[in-house]
């Protein structure tokens, strides 16, 4: 199988290759922007664009689309949520940030493989993938900051009481909307496409 944007434009020189990575972490940057109220926090569309440029673009430039977009943080542009930049990455959602890459080259590679085209395999391979980006995402707060040499008052804290009910469970209701948003437009893409 291959990917949307492969299967739409073909063999692509590494020129075209470019300006879908750069194109992509602009996406991904301008979705960072807009949030959407939700209870008990507000969304934003970040993780929804990062799993539409996974499952268009691949695992390979999924995954090159998300280390530029991190850079362009990292150099300082405010391409992260709330017009972040790459003082992120020394914050409590730094575990995050780093597992964005993740996230696009797993969605990438179920739409390699063609298990991420149908509604209902994209919906569950976005569930799948949002969740284990709690993985790093909570081990950086957890552990890892400390042991990189960061102080904050958001490190070594219990998981159930502060972990959980800060970093995790307010977010889980935003990331099924978003699962499911984000296999409705890749069905419905793969769907035009079988009807040109």
């Amino acid at each position: 199988m291959s990917s949307l944007s492969h299967t739409v434009l073909g063999q692509q020189s590494a020129i075209k290759q470019a300006g879908l990575v750069l194109g992509a972490s602009l996406f991904i940057a301008i979705a960072a922007q807009i949030s959407v109220p939700m209870f008990p926090v507000p969304m934003t569309l970040q993780t929804l664009a990062i799993l539409l440029v996974g499952f268009t673009l691949g695992a390979r430039l999924g995954t090159a689309a998300l280390i530029t977009y991190l850079a362009e943080g990292a150099m300082g542009l405010p391409v992260f949520a709330n017009a972040g930049n790459g003082a992120a990455f020394f914050g409590p959602t730094a575990g995050f940030l780093v597992g964005f890459v993740g996230v696009a080259f797993l969605a990438g590679l179920a739409a390699d493989r063609g298990i991420a085209k149908g509604v209902l395999s994209t919906a569950l391979v976005a569930l799948v993938v949002s969740a284990l980006l709690y993985v790093p995402g909570i081990a950086w707060p957890m552990a890892v900051a400390k042991v990189a040499g960061i102080e904050g008052t958001w490190i070594g804290k219990d998981f159930v009481s502060y972990y959980w009910a800060y970093f995790m469970q307010p977010f889980l209701i935003g990331d099924a909307v978003k699962a499911v948003l984000a296999a409705v437009i890749m069905a419905s893409g793969w769907s035009a496409l079988a009807k040109r």
